[in-house]
């Protein structure tokens, strides 16, 4: 493979580790808005390591239209066995959610050991014709553990398993975030398949100058 498409790989799968890492520091995989009740709003934001908590109250009185607001913002860690049942009636919730963000972090290590097999491999003509299937495999891996997380968090407010407080959520920044890195990590991985083969191939494009054609014989 040319070292050109060895670049273009190497930033594409930082870009997609930058969002694999940003959707597990995000606290807003799935929101949670609940109705007003006594002039009081509450919005929950659950994260895959934090669950947060915004509360307004508006009060009646001669501030800006008309009232007063009093909000307030807490995050704590997300499950916890005694706060959220994890031991009762979540168990298997909180299983899942937990290992949706082991998840997360798997496919970060497995993007950061396919760059460095991309760093490897440019520093000589024959690494560059070998280690394409390493970096190939190594990505994808990335995606399909991005993946694993996407259909636990997507399962869960699905079914609502969660108190059933997952009935009204909606999908965040976080998932968001999560499902453009494995999104990417995919064409990544299928694009450096294709060229490696086209370059096992001899295919000038993949190749490069140097291209190589196996002798029969």
């Amino acid at each position: 493979m040319r070292k050109t498409s060895y670049v273009v790989t190497f930033f594409a799968v930082i870009v997609s580790l930058v969002l694999n890492l940003l959707s597990l520091r995000r606290v807003d995989w799935l929101v949670v808005k609940t109705p007003e009740v006594l002039r009081t709003t509450i919005t929950f934001q659950y994260g895959l390591t934090q669950l947060c908590e915004y509360k307004v109250v508006n009060i009646p009185g001669g501030g800006e239209n008309g009232k007063f607001s009093y909000t307030d913002y807490s995050c704590r860690k997300f499950p916890m066995r005694v706060k959220d049942a994890c031991e009762k009636e979540n168990e298997s919730f909180c299983t899942a959610w937990i290992s949706a963000r082991y998840a997360v972090e798997l496919g970060a290590g497995f993007a950061v050991l396919s760059l460095f097999a991309i760093l490897v491999g440019v520093s000589t003509g024959s690494r560059r014709r070998r280690i394409w299937k390493a970096v190939a495999g190594l990505v994808m891996l990335h995606a399909t553990f991005g993946i694993v997380a996407f259909a636990i968090v997507t399962d869960s407010k699905r079914t609502g398993t969660y108190r059933g407080t997952f009935d009204e959520a909606y999908f965040g920044v976080g998932y968001g975030l999560n499902t453009a890195s494995w999104v990417l990590s995919v064409f990544v991985a299928l694009g450096v398949l294709a060229t490696g083969i086209a370059a096992d191939l001899g295919h000038k494009w993949a190749a490069g100058n140097r291209a190589y054609r196996r002798i029969d014989g």
